[in-house]
């Protein structure tokens, strides 16, 4: 035992969408000793759990048992005796069919502090991202959340179903789906119409959400012929018929896209974000991975003679980082940089270092390394000028060639390199772009292109061409990608993350594909 005082806290994690998570909810996670976890709680939410966290599944799916109700609840007591904050994250809300109440009163009678954080219940939240209020003005005042984990034809059902068919209220079953056919005929045996509308939605809130829409007399051939599985969630009510005019999540423009990222581990989430925040399934395959640069005495020497540039300019974010990062382990600050200009190729790079505190003097019209030079050379005669470019080690010639021409004396360093990233999950993605299950790559440097294809394969690739598109972030991207054979069919006018995306939304929303 340790001094310190052990606490239970029991709380939901939503419907499936993890930015359904309540405020108070992830704030728990971040803050727990112990996570232990549901099948349907969204297994992202474990990276928001600190390093030293004790992660425990307990998941519990139909037919599939990992943990018995009576071990979890031994389990969460014992490591709250032990001093430890432990957090019971379940799917959906605790106390709506997910037998918090048990768990709860476990920790009461074992004498242990106790705290309830509410989720999003499904039966609400899944619903309303198919579309389908569950009340409405005119149509219903009152909606009931059953079980349809229960066998419908057992003797003795704890579900009062003359109530459920003789009245006119929206039902909510929550895990029915095996047992739909047999829901539907005491529904219609007990009195509800049997053209009463009927939706079954499958992983309600996710990217992978699927609706059927039907009646009671036809839902089960509709669903089974959909191929559904667990889990689900059957809306019963005339409720359903506003789904036509109030579908919204299904509606997006990328919803039930597959959409690869393969930028750097450090810089796919939030692009993979703003992806699904428009319905993509996103998968990340990171083929880049970024270090310091081969040769870090040349960075040293640089640094070192930094009053000494007229201009120094980055052309991205990551130089950005690594040069803050270099400066920082030379005991320097950004005042080392003296009376330097400071150019910045795009409004990423711009936004980096001006979080840092420093002013930006020029960012060009277009973000390639030509229009650097016009901008510069438009700013004062370069002949002379002492010019330093922290960038990638592997990177075109032609800002410091052209610089050069100028009469500017360039330092062109390798601060930081480029290295192929070898995922787990890069079979699994070679094996669904041969099988046609992937949309859209997406590419933002030529790093990512070559590593892509040295991960997946060239000849896979150019087979998948012909069902898989291609989206560049700008022309010097799309013209690698093209060397392998690879179209680009989406590339954005302006050469950023953020214009990518609205271009690749705009492309789909247009009906093409």
């Amino acid at each position: 035992m340790t001094g310190k005082k052990g606490k239970i806290i029991l709380m939901g994690s939503g419907p499936g969408d993890l930015d359904l998570i309540t405020v108070k909810g992830l704030q728990a996670i971040q803050e727990a000793d112990v996570l232990v976890y549901d099948y349907l709680a969204p297994g992202e939410l474990l990276s928001h759990a600190g390093k030293d966290c004790e992660k425990i599944y307990a998941g519990k799916k139909a037919g599939c048992h990992i943990m018995p109700q009576k071990e979890i609840n031994r389990l969460i007591v014992e490591r709250a005796r032990e001093g430890k904050l432990v957090v019971r994250l379940k799917g959906g809300d605790p106390f709506v069919f997910g037998r918090g109440g048990e768990e709860a009163l476990a920790a009461r009678e074992a004498g242990v502090e106790l705290e309830i954080i509410p989720g999003v219940t499904a039966g609400v939240a899944v619903p309303a991202y198919a579309g389908i209020p569950v009340t409405h003005r005119g149509i219903t005042t009152s909606v009931t959340l059953v079980t349809g984990h229960e066998d419908p034809s057992k003797e003795e059902s704890e579900i009062d179903w003359a109530s459920l068919g003789s009245g006119s209220g929206t039902l909510v079953f929550y895990m029915g789906v095996g047992r739909l056919g047999k829901i539907a005929e005491n529904l219609i045996t007990h009195g509800r119409a049997p053209g009463t509308p009927v939706a079954v939605i499958h992983r309600g809130t996710t990217e992978h959400q699927k609706t059927v829409v039907g009646t009671l007399e036809d839902i089960e051939n509709k669903v089974i012929e959909a191929g559904f599985k667990p889990p689900a969630l059957i809306v019963v009510g005339e409720v359903v018929s506003l789904r036509d005019k109030l579908n919204w999540y299904e509606t997006k423009p990328l919803f039930c896209r597959t959409v690869v990222v393969t930028r750097s581990r450090e810089q796919a989430s939030e692009f993979s974000r703003v992806l699904r925040k428009q319905g993509a399934r996103v998968i990340e395959l990171p083929t880049i991975r970024l270090a310091p640069g081969p040769d870090p005495e040349s960075v040293k020497e640089a640094l070192s003679r930094l009053a000494d540039y007229d201009w120094i300019v980055f052309t991205s974010a990551n130089g950005v980082k690594f040069f803050l990062e270099a400066l920082r382990s030379k005991g320097l600050d950004v005042r080392a940089m003296g009376k330097a200009g400071i150019c910045a190729i795009g409004p990423a790079t711009a936004a980096a270092l001006e979080s840092s505190g420093l002013r930006v003097d020029l960012v060009p019209e277009t973000y390639v390394a030509e229009s650097v030079i016009e901008a510069l050379s438009s700013q004062e005669d370069l002949s002379g000028k002492k010019v330093l470019l922290p960038r990638a080690e592997i990177a075109r010639k032609v800002l410091p060639d052209s610089l050069r021409a100028l009469g500017a004396r360039v330092d062109d360093i390798a601060l930081y390199s480029t290295r192929i990233d070898e995922p787990e999950n890069s079979g699994k993605v070679r094996q669904q772009l041969i099988a046609g299950e992937i949309d859209l790559v997406t590419f933002t440097s030529s790093s990512t292109v070559e590593n892509f294809v040295a991960l997946v394969g060239e000849k896979e690739l150019r087979a998948a061409a012909e069902r898989t598109l291609f989206a560049s972030i700008g022309p010097i991207t799309a013209a690698k990608a093209e060397d392998y054979g690879l179209k680009s069919a989406i590339v954005p006018e302006t050469y950023t993350i953020a214009a990518l995306c609205e271009a690749i939304c705009d492309y789909f929303a247009q009906g093409k594909s």
